[in-house]
């Protein structure tokens, strides 16, 4: 006889998921029972003390869920933001929470035995999440636990892939009941779609006679066989041109000529394209700011093309396709390349100078760039700059975790990631995801690769975006767990997005001829030590160094990395000037 929470964490285990990242509470009595017991027979989980970023980030390294511990309403609600990311961000994880119990004369094991379990009996927890979740349900006997857990599964790593939420009462995870089995096979995802034969015909004529054809990405890297098709079918069509409209994943490698960078919907290219091919991205342009020609053609592939979470989205597309883009990329390559016509035409001296244009752009592109990310004459320098020096010190293979929120277009132009799985944002709004997701990444490079061995993973944050990432759980856990990170703080004293979002809409109003100070967007004068705050938090076991001088940036920067190669956690409070 076994109780239904171990029955739970037997199925977790079994369906491949190695971490639990748990905050435990009153109504985790047999879950608590349930790991120690596993732990003692070698066969559960590693747990973890902490919660859904940090799960987010290891399931956007590994594309593998992980499970997710909360407590009751309260633990639920404490989720917040991140399971916003989780969802907007296509991150596969189970979440599960307790109920309070609903028995409360000692009727059933489990019956309420404090104070808070009147508290926090609250009539639909699960509406609490539900909308940002692929499915949430009750778990109410343990008789089909197992099931319950890989239907919960099938859902987070079927594209879309996301958050899922289980929630039960005490009664019912101290259930006994007989141990039994599933046969893992029957539970797999939803397989990957591929375009129909016309709408690869179709798509590959229009890229192939375009004159300034267009791709659109945002997460199409998140599957890594993505970015080698993409570079394929850009050699293959040349002239095509690649712009990242999502900043989630490294989509297309900066080093291509077809590359456009990071821009948040808005680049010349997308106003004069006449063929534009958008995949797996979510805002391909902002129609107030910039929108392609009435003229243009455009195709839409997406796992999500409807964007089902999103109540207002539409595409002026000719056509849209659910579809996997590694899949549909390797069928509009392989069909182009196999049909004669095609081939003739892409052969010509007209294609072979559009591919020499391609290359006297990128070069110009680069230039221009570094040209912009100088120092400036009092020895300040903004975060193209650091990121600049930043790229030549740290390994080439290293990950980096972004949320650099306004200055995000500095750190990719500077970065300029090139390898697949090389570069991370949450994908949602939800500001703090970095902290807990910079773990997440290296706690799984550490288990791929064996302790010590993982590969190097910077954390770039704006200061505002650093105090919502929970820095006194963030670097305690580091400490705790051994989990080396480089955290470089863009501390431009205050919250500049909200300024932005002003000015978008009222250019000329009284509020933009205000100060940051006057609208209270800055931290000034009493700007937090933000590394301070890490030390404090690792109870002194955190590199904390502070830089505001670009003649002192590289002393600090290969300290910061040659003590993260070390294993301890390096936090750098970098003070730059803003828009450069």
């Amino acid at each position: 006889m076994v109780t239904a929470s171990y029955a739970f964490f037997e199925a977790l285990v079994e369906a491949g998921v190695t971490h639990c990242f748990v905050n435990l509470g009153s109504d985790h009595p047999s879950i608590i029972e349930a790991l120690i017991t596993l732990k003692r027979e070698n066969k559960g989980p590693e747990v973890v003390m902490v919660a859904l970023s940090m799960a987010d980030g290891y399931a956007r390294r590994t594309g593998k869920p992980q499970c997710v511990l909360v407590h009751v309403d309260v633990g639920t609600q404490g989720l917040g933001a991140a399971v916003h990311n989780a969802s907007c961000g296509r991150a596969p994880v189970l979440i599960f929470a307790g109920l309070s119990p609903f028995t409360i004369e000692g009727e059933m094991r489990g019956s309420r035995t404090e104070y808070i379990h009147w508290i926090q009996d609250v009539p639909n927890q699960g509406d609490i999440v539900r909308q940002y979740c692929r499915y949430a349900a009750e778990i109410k006997t343990g008789k089909n636990i197992k099931q319950m857990v890989n239907r919960a599964l099938q859902w987070a790593t079927s594209a879309p892939a996301g958050p899922v939420y289980l929630y039960s009462a005490r009664e019912v995870m101290e259930e006994e009941m007989d141990d039994y089995d599933l046969v893992q096979e029957h539970w797999n995802p939803v397989e990957p779609a591929a375009l129909s034969e016309s709408s690869v015909a179709m798509i590959s004529e229009a890229l192939v006679n375009a004159k300034e054809p267009l791709i659109i990405t945002g997460y199409s890297g998140r599957n890594h066989k993505s970015v080698g098709a993409l570079v394929e079918l850009a050699d293959t069509v040349k002239g095509l041109r690649v712009l990242d409209a999502g900043g989630s994943d490294m989509c297309f490698p900066a080093d291509h000529r077809a590359w456009l960078g990071l821009r948040y919907g808005i680049d010349k290219a997308i106003t004069t394209a006449d063929v534009i091919l958008v995949i797996d991205c979510d805002v391909p342009w902002i129609n107030t700011l910039c929108h392609p020609s009435k003229s243009a053609k455009i195709f839409h592939i997406d796992v999500d093309p409807l964007k089902q979470q999103m109540p207002v989205f539409y595409l002026a597309a000719l056509s849209r396709y659910r579809a996997d883009s590694y899949t549909s990329l390797t069928q509009l390559t392989q069909y182009i390349k196999n049909a004669n016509d095609f081939v003739i035409t892409l052969s010509s001296q007209t294609y072979t100078e559009r591919w020499e244009a391609l290359a006297k752009d990128h070069t110009k592109r680069l230039e221009t760039i570094a040209a912009a990310s100088k120092v400036l004459e009092d020895d300040s320098f903004g975060t193209g700059y650091l990121c600049q020096q930043l790229r030549k010190i740290v390994p080439a293979d290293t990950i980096f975790a972004i949320e650099a929120v306004t200055n995000t277009v500095f750190v990719a132009d500077n970065i300029q990631p090139t390898l697949p799985g090389s570069w991370i944002n949450c994908g949602g709004g939800g500001l703090g995801w970095s902290g807990g997701g910079a773990l997440g990444i290296k706690l799984a490079s550490e288990i791929e690769n064996g302790k010590g061995k993982g590969k190097f993973v910077v954390q770039i944050v704006g200061d505002g975006s650093y105090l919502f990432s929970v820095p006194g759980s963030v670097y305690w856990i580091c400490q705790r767990y051994g989990i080396p990170v480089l955290t470089i703080v863009l501390n431009n004293k205050g919250w500049n997005a909200p300024r932005r979002s002003l000015l978008l809409v009222h250019p000329d109003g009284i509020g933009s001829r205000s100060t940051n100070e006057d609208l209270n967007l800055s931290f000034a004068p009493h700007v937090p030590d933000y590394a301070g705050i890490a030390k404090a938090a690792s109870g002194g076991g955190v590199m904390a160094e502070k830089v505001s001088k670009a003649s002192e940036l590289q002393g600090v920067l290969l300290k910061a990395v040659e003590c993260v190669k070390g294993g301890t956690t390096a936090v750098v409070d970098a003070i730059v000037v803003s828009g450069c």
